[in-house]
């Protein structure tokens, strides 16, 4: 997870999915009926991957802001890197 609002809508999506998947796993392993409790913990684990795989239209704008500062770093990095001027110390053995 990569921020505050990446972790509130992972919360959002578990509120969802883990009672379905509860679900699925007592019509699987209490009531026998293998078919619906597989599709339930299916649906429940496709629940969870697509909310973090899909990017919708309004995740847009973060990721194009994510690009720009990444880029505006480097470049503020690398004009800092040529405004330093390099100094030659002598060490102790060469000033006497």
């Amino acid at each position: 997870m990569n921020s505050i609002i990446d972790t509130i809508t992972l919360a959002g999506t578990l509120v969802l999915a883990i009672p379905a998947a509860l679900a699925g796993l007592e019509f699987l392993l209490v009531r026998g009926e293998t078919t619906t409790g597989a599709l339930l913990l299916f649906l429940a684990v496709a629940l969870v991957l697509v909310q973090h795989r899909l990017t919708t239209p309004s995740d847009i704008p973060g990721i194009v802001a994510k690009r720009v500062v990444g880029t505006v770093t480097t470049e503020s990095d690398a004009e800092a890197d040529e405004d330093r001027d390099v100094v030659d110390v002598p060490s102790e053995d060469d000033r006497s």
